[in-house]
């Protein structure tokens, strides 16, 4: 059976829907992401970009507790809902941090090496291959040289228990895509190379959900 993927406009249903509630997902999102941070040098970031800000509960974090005073925020977002909750939430940083609303392409309506940081959590496992490749070569074109990329993602299973999830998810997945949000299990570093070096990458699995993290430099 072949793989159905959500439209660009069906995810911007589902998210309109789903709303507040992808929050509850860090149960098993929170580790995977906390690993990519670790390795993105947050401390001498001056610009971040985020695709698919979500309610904005990591740029909050971000402008909070990782950037320095005078780092800018700016996530972008499909879902109309979630830009409403992603700016109520960092309203209090001013203009320092924006959120703008998108038609869902993979394109990026920013200059040329204007950030030095680009982030992606669980976004590109919503994503066909060929959208991942243009937004990767979207994060390249607006990352200056020596900019870090950050990606977490589902990807497949690697304990017994992760497979099996995994394994349910797909199977899911098949009969409707909304009941698991469109996503699906990918392998990230499939997508990452040549104009990238990567710096890190590992798999993290919590709750049976198998997350695949990868931090990668701007060549």
């Amino acid at each position: 059976m072949r793989d159905a993927l959500f439209s660009h406009e069906q995810a911007r249903a589902f998210y309109d829907r789903f709303g507040a509630w992808q929050d509850r997902q860090r149960f098993y999102e929170d580790d995977a992401v906390e690993e990519m941070l670790r390795h993105m040098a947050l401390d001498e970031a001056r610009s971040v970009c985020e695709f698919g800000c979500g309610t904005g509960r990591l740029a909050e974090t971000l402008m909070r507790e990782r950037l320095p005073e005078r780092a800018r925020y700016l996530g972008v977002d499909v879902s109309a809902t979630m830009v409403a909750l992603a700016r109520r939430r960092l309203a209090p940083f001013g203009d320092r941090a924006g959120v703008r609303l998108t038609d869902g392409a993979p394109r990026l309506d920013l200059p040329d090496a204007c950030v030095d940081r680009f982030l992606s959590t669980y976004v590109l496992d919503l994503l066909g291959a060929e959208d991942i490749r243009t937004l990767l070569s979207e994060a390249h074109r607006v990352l200056e040289p020596g900019g870090r990329l950050g990606l977490a993602s589902l990807t497949r299973g690697t304990t017994l228990a992760s497979k099996l999830v995994m394994k349910g998810w797909t199977l899911l997945r098949r009969m409707s895509p909304a009941l698991v949000g469109g996503c699906r299990p990918i392998a990230l570093e499939t997508y990452v190379g040549g104009i990238w070096d990567v710096r890190h990458r590992a798999t993290v699995v919590r709750f049976g959900m198998p997350s695949e993290v990868l931090v990668a430099v701007r060549r």
